[in-house]
């Protein structure tokens, strides 16, 4: 079983792996070691500190049985505040004459930070060897439960970038386009560049007016607000929490920024706390009225999720759990904790 806590410092050789295997395009998990000491330094400080604003909050899933790390996730609380956070807008012009009798709309990409200060959901990555039944939906919506329960700390719309298109060497269309009219850079580098906090050349080379998408070449307009395949899963996911795309891309690569208001999101929304009852070592749940939760405790420092089955007693407001998970998530009797049911499809995944 999967258990999701804060990341730790013995983690590190870990997470560099993670940033190795994650591949071209993942910037929030950079192959640099000062880099990912930096956000592994963040994160620790933020649950030392419980901190607003420019903080990180990283966690990692830990197999309970082997002790093995398989995946990370983290917030950000607020993106853009002490580096620019740049988006394409895909917007519209309209460029008529009424004497001709000619009227045509255009569509544009507008170099944006409009989501200066936004909450972002980050660094979602779960090693293959992992990616089966609900651990994916475990790693991605433990979050949803942090959110819930912490929700003071963070703004009120969340953000999460997409992956856009680019093949097994790390070649991005959009970025082709780029490169040949504003860049002399390859996509490795840029995205390397920008992964690690080096983005002033942006500013430096990117067209200041907005670019009209009829010049693009038809490679890089085919792959405007695209996932990449790899990336599709989890954004179904999101898409179910209720979070859409509102026209903005990545600057590199033109994947999709999907949003959603904190309190709207499914999860955050439906989510409630409950008292725990532990049953005894000799006793089992009666598996006729079992279902399938979400759960984390409710403790900051000390967060733990997971996914298991469970039984609601409605009457006393209780959640009945087994002796093992209570000692997973670190309660006992009578402590609280969040939860939300999963979806019958979501439950009997393979």
């Amino acid at each position: 079983m999967l258990v999701i806590r804060p990341i730790e410092q013995r983690d590190f050789p870990t997470l560099k792996q993670f940033a190795i295997e994650s591949g071209h395009g993942f910037t929030s998990l950079p192959v640099n070691d000062e880099l990912l000491q930096n956000k592994l330094n963040l994160s620790i400080d933020s649950f030392a500190h419980r901190t607003k604003g420019e903080s990180l909050y990283f966690f990692v899933a830990q197999d309970s049985d082997t002790g093995e790390v398989v995946g990370t996730c983290a917030i950000d609380g607020a993106v853009g505040l002490s580096s620019p956070f740049y988006n394409y807008l895909l917007g519209k012009q309209v460029h008529s004459s009424t004497r001709l009798g000619i009227y045509n709309v255009v569509e544009t990409l507008t170099l944006t930070n409009d989501y200066t200060g936004v909450s972002e959901l980050c660094s979602l990555f779960l090693r293959e060897s992992a990616r089966r039944g609900v651990n994916g939906r475990l790693l991605s919506k433990c979050r949803f439960l942090f959110l819930a329960e912490f929700s003071e700390l963070f703004n009120h719309r969340i953000l999460a970038e997409m992956r856009g298109v680019s093949d097994e060497k790390g070649n991005s269309p959009f970025w082709c386009w780029l490169q040949e009219h504003f860049f002399s850079m390859d996509f490795s580098t840029v995205d390397y560049l920008s992964g690690i906090g080096r983005k002033g050349f942006i500013a430096d080379l990117m067209p200041k007016f907005p670019i009209y998408v009829s010049l693009l070449s038809k490679e890089a307009k085919s792959v405007i607000g695209v996932t990449h395949d790899n990336t599709r899963p989890a954004l179904r996911m999101l898409e179910e929490e209720g979070f859409r795309w509102r026209g903005y891309v990545d600057i590199f690569d033109a994947g999709p920024s999907v949003e959603c208001e904190l309190s709207q999101i499914h999860s955050v929304r439906t989510s409630r706390r409950l008292k725990v009852c532990i049953l005894e070592q000799h006793d089992s749940l009666p598996l006729t009225d079992t279902s399938t939760y979400l759960l984390s405790n409710i403790k900051f420092e000390h967060f733990r999720a997971l996914m298991a089955e469970v039984v609601i007693n409605e009457d006393s407001k209780q959640v009945v759990l087994n002796k093992n998970i209570a000692t997973l998530l670190k309660v006992k009797n009578g402590d609280t904790v969040r939860l939300v049911k999963l979806t019958h499809s979501e439950s009997h995944q393979a």
